[in-house]
Order: structure tokens, then sequence, then C-alpha cells
């Protein structure tokens, strides 16, 4: 399953062709070319959205019969500076998706797990850069919702936090 994280794996041996070899590349056409590549390539994929494969795992798993659960459901529209707590919810909550579907033997558990695992990486790439506010809810805090409802709200936050 491919994750945000594989355009790393170009951008670092641009960047360590282009440190190594810098001024004598820059002399020749090749290096001038080069040199733009890994100038452009960092900003291409800023712009790429990070939760990218977790919304389409979300797109297989929303039509899913045999996923019956009630979850905690943060709402889309929470104040911007809880968005990173909105989301961790949102991944937790994943992990009691997963743990239904192995029990159930689901069809979409392989999906979910993805979801869970890339959400989970990122965040341990990222730790937690916002406070706690006094306006932002704790997981539990939240209503609980079907899973159709959970996985729109999801989606939603997935977007915002996109744009």
């Amino acid at each position: 399953q491919k994750t945000y994280l594989d355009s790393v794996c170009l951008q670092y041996p641009l960047y360590r062709l282009l440190n190594s070899h810098c001024f004598c590349l820059l002399k020749n056409g090749k290096g001038l070319i080069i040199f733009f590549l890994c100038a452009y390539v960092p900003k291409t994929e800023a712009g790429h959205c990070k939760w990218a494969e977790v919304l389409k795992d979300l797109e297989r798993i929303k039509t899913s019969k045999d996923i019956d659960v009630s979850l905690y459901t943060a709402n889309a529209d929470e104040d911007e500076e809880c968005q990173e707590l909105v989301m961790r919810c949102f991944f937790l909550e994943t992990e009691v998706i997963f743990q239904e579907c192995r029990i159930k033997n689901c069809s979409k558990t392989q999906d979910v797990w993805n979801i869970w695992k890339n959400g989970n990486e990122s965040f341990e790439k990222n730790k937690l850069t916002s406070t706690k506010s006094r306006k932002c809810k704790e997981c539990e805090e939240y209503e609980e919702k079907n899973f159709t409802e959970f996985v729109q709200n999801f989606v939603k936050v997935i977007q915002r936090d996109c744009k």
C-alpha cells in the first residue's frame, strides 16, 4: 500500500545528488535541469494531501454492509485549532472498526487496517503539535453515530484538512 511518504524516496536522492555535485552540475545544461527538478519536486509534493491514501480506503469501506458499529464521531466543522485532535479521534475509532472487522471477518478488514496504519504512521512522524484548548473535546465527548455517518464526517474532516 502506497503512503504519502513515497515522494521522499525521490526527493532524497535528488537532494544528495545536488548537494554533492552542486557546483559541477551547475556548469552544464543537465545540471541545471536536475537543479530545477530538485527545486520543483518539493513544491508539488507539498500540495499533495498527506491523507490521500486514507481517503481512497475510506471510499472503499463506506458502503460496507458487514460493518455495524457505533462510533464516537467528531463534527466536521470543529474549530481549526481542534483539527489535529479531531483527526486523532477518527483514527482511534478506526482501530475499533478494525477490531470489529477481525471478530466478524468482514470483507473490508485490510482497507480498515490501511486507514489505521497510514494515520498512525503520520501521527508518529508528526508528534502532536497543537495544545488542547478548553473548547476541544475528548473523543468520548462526541456523540456516537453509526458507521455510515462516521465515514461521512471522517471524509469531510480530511477534505477540510487537505485544502
